[in-house]
């Protein structure tokens, strides 16, 4: 006789893992790229014809009795820039594989997410947080990529509508008679 299958306890789940995944990649990908942003560097001159691919160029004649070019080089962001728009793409990579699955992505996750960039929020790095006292108080979330804003409210005693007890389901619960 075959084995008897131990029932799953969470549907999807390879999926959930692949989701994760790309998840944690895309915050990888856009810490590197705040880790490796340089400080104001000074453009730097070149007097051969060799430039690297990362560096922007603009030629100047020099007045002398030689006509000699003098290339300036400014280091651009690219590598930061591949690594930023990479973590872009894992986030969208991420919600289409929850669409064509249907399933559904954690709020608390969500609310680190751009839905106009899809870039993931890091406070200090890619957004900003600040707190609102309108009439009713709120924090608003600042993406610096995009400049789009969310704003989430901070009543006392607030809860996620996922996050309340009577709203979470309980797999445990169906399988046990009552």
């Amino acid at each position: 006789m075959g084995k008897k299958k131990e029932p799953r306890l969470v549907q999807h789940r390879e999926i959930y893992q692949r989701m994760n995944f790309l998840y944690q990649a895309a915050t990888l990908m856009t810490t590197i790229t705040s880790i490796k942003k340089p400080k104001q560097q000074q453009p730097s001159t070149y007097s051969s014809n060799s430039l690297t691919q990362s560096s922007s160029v603009q030629q100047e004649q020099v007045p002398s009795t030689k006509s000699k070019t003098r290339i300036t080089t400014t280091p651009s962001n690219s590598n930061t820039n591949n690594l930023a728009s990479l973590g872009r793409f894992y986030v969208n990579t991420m919600k289409t594989i929850g669409k064509k699955q249907v399933l559904r992505i954690d709020p608390s996750i969500k609310r680190t997410l751009c839905k106009r960039c899809e870039s993931i929020l890091l406070p200090g790095v890619t957004s900003r947080v600040r707190i609102k006292s309108r009439p009713e108080p709120c924090y608003q979330v600042l993406c610096t990529e995009c400049n789009s804003s969310k704003n989430y409210p901070t009543r006392k005693g607030y809860q996620l509508f996922s996050e309340k007890p009577e709203n979470i389901f309980r797999s445990n619960e169906l399988s046990s008679p009552k």
